[in-house]
């Protein structure tokens, strides 16, 4: 089971020049669509006086969650090329921004295919890439007198404990790489035959 994605540590830049026109790449890291949202909107502030911002993201574990937007540009130059270089890294959890200024001389399509391309690329290859685990968390109810054995299976499967309760029947919700999320479940449920709720986290 592939419970592992890759992403960046923390913001990085590229820069990439052709015939006068200048594009500045810059990929941050996010994790929700109002965090990638406000990656654009603030390089748009930043950068008012640029004729183009182009941008792509790519969210989630499973890298089906992405957009990318051309800002202006024909259609298809800026955002798809910036979009292709997050797939090409096989990144997720990123927003890539390439701002441009114009220089006077038009690139074409495929020279700002190219453009936007390279510059991506830059910012990503700049950047720290790092391997992340996918966790689920698991709530767990039982009564009090199995709470040795519950916090033995626990420890035993280095599950971390996110929240407890201990007050008429006992709660734990606990925290677990998804590759090894179904054993520990099924030790809960085979031996005290509880309910057990878990989700992506």
């Amino acid at each position: 089971m592939q419970d592992t994605y890759l992403t960046i540590a923390a913001p990085s830049q590229g820069l990439y020049k052709e015939k006068m026109s200048k594009f500045l790449a810059f990929a941050e890291p996010c994790r929700t669509l109002d965090e990638a949202k406000a990656i654009v909107t603030r390089y748009r502030k930043e950068y008012f006086d640029a004729r183009h911002v182009c941008w792509a993201y790519m969210l989630g574990a499973d890298r089906t969650n992405f957009r990318s937007n051309d800002d202006g540009e024909p259609s298809g130059t800026a955002g798809k090329p910036i979009l292709g270089q997050l797939n090409s890294f096989n990144l997720t959890d990123v927003c890539v921004v390439v701002v441009r200024y114009f220089g006077g001389i038009k690139l074409g399509t495929s020279g700002l295919i190219e453009a936007y391309r390279i510059a991506a690329q830059e910012a990503l290859a700049a950047a720290q890439i790092e391997e992340r685990i996918i966790e689920e968390q698991l709530t767990v109810h039982f009564e009090y007198p199995m709470m040795g054995e519950a916090m033995r299976i626990v420890k035993e499967e280095g599950a971390t404990v996110l929240a407890q309760d201990f007050q008429v029947d006992c709660r734990l919700t606990l925290s677990l790489r998804k590759a090894a999320m179904e054993k520990m479940k099924s030790r809960f449920e085979n031996t005290f035959g509880i309910e057990i709720v878990n989700e992506e986290v």
